[in-house]
């Protein structure tokens, strides 16, 4: 028997490999890849798929979690291993309360992506302790908060601390304080840096989850 594998994946080398990657093995046969999560659903129920490899960051914006969990509630026997590159800490947690069943780093060198597929496939939940340790400015996302954390993903959007302190529920003042204690951290000098870093770094990301 061989299980069915679906790759949502929209940059062209990664794709390449999970395709190789699953070619190579005969446990598996690949039945398609596409780059937009948002039409991973319509595969599902076009096809047989056993085991999805889902990016979070798709084509056109759309969000492999957010199919992930369209997916799971419709069929809640595939296997859903989310793979990216980004270590956004929030990701992790999502995952695990829509019921994803595995998650696994791109540049992750500790468990190949066939050895988490098969343990995957044999009812395992694989799941890594912490996000990537990535080194921004004098410190690495590691040595930030959950609340700094929070507010650096409002950050990237521009707003003001007093409409960021709105959407958190906190006064202005506060995250002020936290975004200061971030820059001392980091070094850097203005919250427009520390903000432009931190997403190109994949620390924080924001993307609004769609109805």
């Amino acid at each position: 028997m061989s299980y069915r594998v679906l790759i949502v994946e929209d940059q062209e080398m990664p794709r390449q490999l999970f395709e190789i990657f699953v070619k190579s093995d005969p446990r598996y046969f690949h039945v398609g890849t596409i780059s937009n999560a948002d039409l991973a659903i319509d595969f599902c129920r076009h096809g047989g798929v056993d085991l999805i490899l889902m990016d979070v960051m798709t084509e056109l914006g759309s969000n492999g979690l957010d199919a992930a969990e369209e997916i799971k509630k419709e069929y809640p026997e595939i296997k859903i291993i989310i793979v990216t590159s980004m270590p956004e800490s929030s990701w992790l947690s999502r995952a695990k309360s829509i019921g994803v069943d595995s998650f696994w780093y791109k540049e992750a060198k500790k468990e190949p992506i066939l050895e988490v597929m098969e343990r995957t496939m044999a009812g395992e939940r694989v799941y890594p302790e912490d996000t990537p340790l990535v080194q921004i400015g004098c410190t690495n996302n590691h040595d930030f908060s959950e609340r700094e954390l929070e507010v650096l993903r409002e950050l990237i959007t521009g707003d003001s601390n007093a409409e960021i302190g709105a959407r958190l529920g906190v006064a202005a003042s506060t995250v002020k304080y936290h975004v200061q204690n971030m820059l001392d951290k980091t070094g850097m000098h203005t919250r427009t840096e520390l903000a432009a870093v931190a997403r190109s770094l994949g620390i924080a990301i924001k993307q609004e989850k769609r109805d």
